[in-house]
């Protein structure tokens, strides 16, 4: 069974960044599709970004020109840099693979964006 382990949330301000890294336990297949999901309080979890290769990316609206997704497959991750960081982008953010017919979750990590 594959492994997610998601770190690097924790607390910023404004206008602030972080960067989410997730760490897959075992390779994934050449057209898996990692990403990363968010669930704020009252909120159904929605798609922020998911990665088949550097070519082949997709963002919510809300983050375009301020997230990056980014992938390494030979260390089996995928990164989530936030950049100008808003009150709206808290929440909890999941890890996401899709391999074939399997799909895999991380635990959460917490963003909060506050001053």
């Amino acid at each position: 069974q594959l492994q997610l382990v998601e770190s690097g949330g924790g607390l910023v301000q404004p206008g602030g960044s972080l960067n989410l890294s997730c760490a897959a336990s075992e390779k994934t297949g050449t057209l898996s599709v990692m990403g990363w999901y968010r669930q704020a309080p009252g909120k159904q979890r929605e798609l922020v970004a998911r990665i088949l290769n550097r070519s082949l990316t997709d963002y919510t609206e809300s983050v375009k020109g301020r997230f990056i997704i980014s992938r390494d497959r030979a260390k089996n991750t995928v990164h989530l840099q936030m950049n100008s960081l808003e009150p709206e982008d808290t929440a909890v953010y999941y890890c996401n693979v899709r391999d074939g017919a399997r799909e895999f979750w991380g635990q959460g990590t917490q963003v909060t964006v506050s001053s």
